[in-house]
């Protein structure tokens, strides 16, 4: 029970709950900000525990409306003996209350409807027999009769007749005792031989019938040819004459499929369309009874499916019949029984149940969740069951980082931490055996790993940014560039979507689990232990002495900080742990793009740029003929001068050629003539841009050579180079017609090229190229030697002489400024990484020499050459 079920009023009940959740999110803030918490750690943690509370405190408010929701979806079912159970007094209570009065009598109205049918299916029995008694004796010449009269008693006879039928099958439908016997139906066959019964029942309308053969679908045969004809014939009642019925049927890869019976006749008003279905809510002057349409839906409910008339096709009159039946695929499929109503529980005491395949789990409807409004339609709960183990681990997985990653360097705990929660969320997607996902883990994987072969912290960062990118699209199996940007961002929304699931994860609503009382006990014991335990403990000297043997030292300011470190990794896994186990729909649904009226709307913009793309690749071949002279004689700059300017907007100018490439495929029309109009100009440009690529990396290369290496340039080296593969990517996919696999294809190749750089001894080689510029013009930034870090090391101490050596060491990272030459090691095993021990060999190797020269670290011009500037 709630902490707020005894107020009376949810006016009250939500000020209350604005007002615990701001107290937390104070108390919060400011014990973190007297900790020293940084404020991008504080900031979303507090906003995590203020959700978290206020998920707590509204569990027994949202109860209520949680079993209303699941009553409801029960009643539109048929079982109208749900009912809501609150001891909650206030507004929600009172709806409650009164949802349970509406049932009640719902269900009483259900009843007597089911018995008037029944009843009215018994009495015609005796008329139509001996209707049919009078029929025969007029045929046998027993009575005299005129044609006239005989025809008309026909008529009347069988217009009985498809009454009683109907009313029969649609009592015995209603309650739920319709014995199924599903199997695997070639669905063209069954529709044309109910096309020529319906043509042999007197319809002359033409019949065209629009269906793949060996089309195989999992039904009743019997009910769906029943399903079948009234919906033939009804179309072939109201289609004019010279007209044609259309059939027509698709299935999907998932075993889904629909069909549709289309007319040319007066159609169906938008405000009718569910009126129709109801029992005699159609006009009888066309001949039927009424009861067609509201038995065909029936039908096609206890094959877990839809009925429904739509909008017919733009430009074309008439009406429109759907039929939609979910999945699966019935070969394996094994039959599963389900109860009638209990208003027909008597009715159906001797009567077997129905049976039926299983069926693709429906997806919560988001307009039902408490938060699933603010996502519509694109974020349902796939898989909305909670997941208790999930909470625990992530939970441990917290604890586990505020023990080893607080005051520890990017090393094996951070590895550790961070593989571990991405575990968490692949085993919580289910998607182990997609391919996409396990190559994109691995890649994950192996970039987080390489923080524990190489710590240089640009690198590392680099690498836990790629990987979080590279898992993220791929456990929301984004096909799409913007499916992979939205992947990114539903990790933080993760966080807000989650909460409903969460509180089912740790049943904190609902009056069938004692978990929240279990939570209220263990806050309320730790509570009372913090309390008395300071008194007490502060009271004896002795009790004292035995906490400080027991507790862990703990600096206050340490433990917030810890605090803070769990709240948040906990609150990570489980944003990305939820995300893996219901994926948002990142990827844009097929059709949404606009396509231009006009082919030169976008074939004009594509080829002006590729104008300005051919303007500076010949600027490029005039630079490279003329060479330095030329540069010098007209720009006034050496050529490597003239190589350093330009880089950033190359590269940037890359990028936006792949967006134009984008665009111009999303407006390009879908003719032939169109695609050859696209493949030209966007080839044209790809082509010129690769020369941009070249000019790129060749400037960056003579920049290099002239003002030496450093990481960044390293970087940015490798970024430019990744465009280019991307550009060569979309000429060669777009050659071979499979551009879908563009983004893929630059995700896999970006997340290897960031995982080769955490691997690959990206220091050292930078300090080689450095000390190779030394030896060659006497020029040597120390400084930027020693910023390099662990990594560096083993090529400085082999390479330089021992008094360089010693100064890189005194100016790096862990060079003791109060004690020139000591170099300070005092990690544990937390930050090990294979720099570390290498670094470690190699000052071990210089021994005494590591002491910096009486005279300092020479600084002069022969020696600092700039090259980190």
């Amino acid at each position: 029970m709630s902490a707020l079920t005894r107020i009376n009023s949810i006016k009250v009940k939500l000020g209350l709950l604005v007002v615990a959740a701001s107290l937390v999110t104070a108390l919060v803030a400011t014990v973190g900000s007297a900790a020293g918490v940084s404020a991008w750690l504080s900031l979303p943690v507090t906003l995590l525990l203020a959700l978290v509370v206020t998920q707590l405190l509204a569990a027994g408010m949202v109860a209520p409306l949680v079993q209303m929701t699941e009553a409801a979806r029960a009643m539109a079912r048929g079982a109208y003996d749900a009912r809501v159970l609150t001891p909650n007094t206030d507004e929600v209570g009172q709806l409650a209350r009164s949802f349970n009065v509406m049932a009640a009598d719902l269900q009483r109205v259900d009843a007597e409807r089911r018995d008037l049918i029944a009843t009215v299916s018994h009495e015609l029995r005796t008329p139509v027999a001996a209707l049919c008694a009078q029929l025969e004796n007029l045929a046998d010449g027993v009575v005299e009769a005129t044609p006239e009269r005989l025809g008309a008693t026909l008529g009347s006879a069988e217009r009985l007749g498809d009454l009683l039928a109907d009313l029969l099958a649609l009592s015995r439908l209603e309650a739920g005792v319709v014995e199924l016997d599903p199997v695997a139906v070639d669905l063209a066959e069954l529709v044309t031989g109910c096309a020529e019964e319906v043509r042999a029942a007197g319809r002359d309308t033409r019949i065209e019938v629009d269906v793949p053969a060996g089309m195989k679908v999992w039904a009743d045969p019997v009910r769906l040819r029943q399903l079948v004809i009234n919906g033939l014939d009804n179309a072939a009642r109201h289609a004019p004459e010279d007209t044609a019925v259309e059939v027509t049927a698709q299935g999907t890869d998932d075993g889904a499929w629909w069909l549709e019976v289309v007319d040319a006749g007066p159609g169906v008003d938008p405000l009718e369309r569910e009126r129709v279905f109801e029992r005699f809510g159609t006009d009888a002057q066309g001949g039927g009874t009424g009861l067609g349409l509201a038995v065909s839906r029936w039908v096609a409910r206890l094959h877990g499916g839809s009925l429904a008339f739509v909008d017919p096709e733009p430009g074309r009159p008439g009406a429109r019949l759907r039929l939609d039946v979910p999945g699966p695929a019935p070969t394996s499929a094994t039959p599963v029984t389900v109860s009638p109503p209990a208003a027909a529980a008597s009715a159906a005491a001797s009567v077997p149940a129905v049976t039926l395949p299983p069926l693709a789990v429906e997806p919560v409807d988001p307009s039902t969740d408490s938060v699933g409004f603010l996502f519509g339609g694109r974020w349902p709960e796939r898989r909305g069951a909670g997941a208790p183990w999930i909470v625990v681990a992530a939970t441990l997985l917290g604890v586990l980082a505020a023990l080893l990653v607080v005051g520890s360097e990017p090393g094996v705990a951070w590895a550790m931490v961070l593989v571990g929660a991405g575990g968490v969320a692949l085993a919580a997607s289910g998607r182990g055996a997609d391919r996409f996902t396990q190559l994109c883990a691995a890649l994950a994987v192996a970039a987080v790993v390489g923080m524990v072969v190489r710590g240089h912290l640009g690198v590392v960062a680099l690498g836990v940014f790629a990987a979080a990118g590279t898992f993220l699209a791929g456990i929301t199996h984004a096909r799409t560039f913007r499916g992979m940007v939205a992947a990114g961002l539903a990790w933080p929304l993760s966080g807000l979507r989650g909460l409903p699931w969460l509180g089912r994860s740790l049943q904190l609503a609902g009056s069938a689990s004692d978990r929240a009382a279990v939570a209220r006990t263990v806050l309320l014991s730790l509570l009372g232990l913090a309390v008395f335990g300071v008194l007490l403990v502060s009271a004896d000297a002795l009790l004292q002495d035995w906490v400080a043997r027991l507790v862990p030292d703990f600096r206050v300011d340490e433990l917030v900080g810890r605090t803070f470190v769990a709240v948040a990794m906990a609150g990570m896994t489980l944003a990305a742990a939820y995300l893996a186990r219901n994926p948002a729909e990142v990827d844009p649904r097929p059709g949404h793009g606009l396509t231009a009226a006009n082919r030169w709307e976008w074939v004009v913009p594509v080829l002006a740029v590729v104008a300005v793309f051919a303007a500076f690749v010949v600027t490029q071949v005039v630079v490279v003929l003329g060479g330095d002279a030329y540069v010098q004689r007209t720009v006034g700059l050496t050529y490597a001068e003239y190589a350093r300017q330009g880089f950033f907007q190359m590269v940037l100018a890359t990028a936006l050629a792949l967006v134009v490439v984008w665009a111009a495929s999303r407006r390009a029309g879908r003719t032939p003539l169109d695609r050859r109009w696209l493949r030209g100009t966007t080839g044209v440009l790809c082509l010129l841009v690769l020369g941009v690529v070249a000019t790129a990396l060749g400037r960056l290369s003579v920049y290099q050579d002239a003002y030496g290496y450093t990481v960044p340039r390293v970087l940015a080296y490798s970024v430019e180079g990744w465009l280019g593969l991307v550009v060569l990517s979309v000429v060669v996919l777009g050659l071979l017609g499979r551009t879908a696999w563009v983004p893929r294809v630059a995700l896999v190749t970006g997340a290897a090229i960031v995982v080769g750089l955490g691997w690959f001894d990206t220091s050292g080689w930078v300090a080689g190229r450095n000390i190779d510029r030394y030896e060659a013009t006497g020029k040597l930034d120390l400084e930027y030697l020693g910023a390099l870090g662990d990594g560096a090391l083993p090529v400085v101490v082999d390479r330089l002489p021992a008094e360089l050596a010693a100064c890189v060491i005194h100016l790096g990272p862990r060079g003791d400024y109060q004690q020139p030459g000591v170099w300070i090691d005092e990690t544990d095993w937390r930050s090990w990484t294979w720099d570390l021990a290498r670094a470690r060999e190699a000052v071990s190797e210089l021994g005494d020499d590591v002491a910096v020269p009486k005279d300092g670290c020479p600084y002069d011009t022969d020696l600092y050459g700039g090259s980190g500037s």
